[in-house]
C-alpha cells in the first residue's frame, strides 16, 4: 500500500528496498526438539511514511525453529535496510514476521515491534505464525 506524502519533510524509501534475500539459515541440530528460541535488538529504525521523521523500536522474535535456525549477522543486515524505509509500524511489524516466516520456516513464530513514545503516543505491535 503506498501512502500518499502530505506532509513530507524528509526523502525516504519504499518497501522495495527492503532485502529479505539477505537472511540466511543454519541446520538446527535437533529437529523434533522443540526450542525457545528469542532474539531481541533496541537499535530498529524506520521512518514515518508522512513525514520522513524516524521511528524507535525494539524488536523481538520469538521462534520455535523446525530444521532451521536463524543466523544472526544476516538478520542485522535484514533489519538494517528497514532504516530509509517510510512504512507504518504495523505494517513493519507484518513484514517482519512474513520474510522471517519464508526463510526460517519455524513451527512457530512471534514479531513484536515496541515503539519509543512520539507525540505522546506508544505503539506496540505483535504478528504470529503457527506452521499447521
Amino acid at each position: 500500500m503506498d501512502i500518499e506524502p502530505r506532509q513530507k519533510q524528509f526523502d525516504f524509501d519504499g518497501a522495495e528496498v527492503i532485502k529479505a534475500e539477505v537472511l540466511e539459515t543454519f541446520p538446527y541440530e535437533d529437529p523434533g526438539k522443540p526450542l525457545d528460541i528469542v532474539i531481541d535488538t533496541d537499535e530498529f529504525t524506520a521512518v514515518c511514511p508522512w513525514t520522513g521523521l524516524p521511528d524507535f523500536s525494539t524488536v523481538i522474535v520469538s521462534y520455535v525453529p523446525d530444521k532451521v535456525c536463524l543466523e544472526l549477522r544476516a538478520y542485522k543486515f535484514y533489519l538494517m535496510s528497514y532504516r530509509t524505509v517510510g512504512m507504518v509500524q504495523e505494517h513493519i511489524t507484518r513484514r517482519i514476521l512474513n520474510d522471517l516466516v519464508e526463510a526460517v520456516q519455524p513451527l512457530k513464530m512471534s514479531v513484536k515491534t515496541d515503539y519509543k513514545i512520539r507525540g505522546g503516543i506508544h505503539t506496540v505491535c505483535t504478528a504470529e505464525y503457527e506452521k499447521e
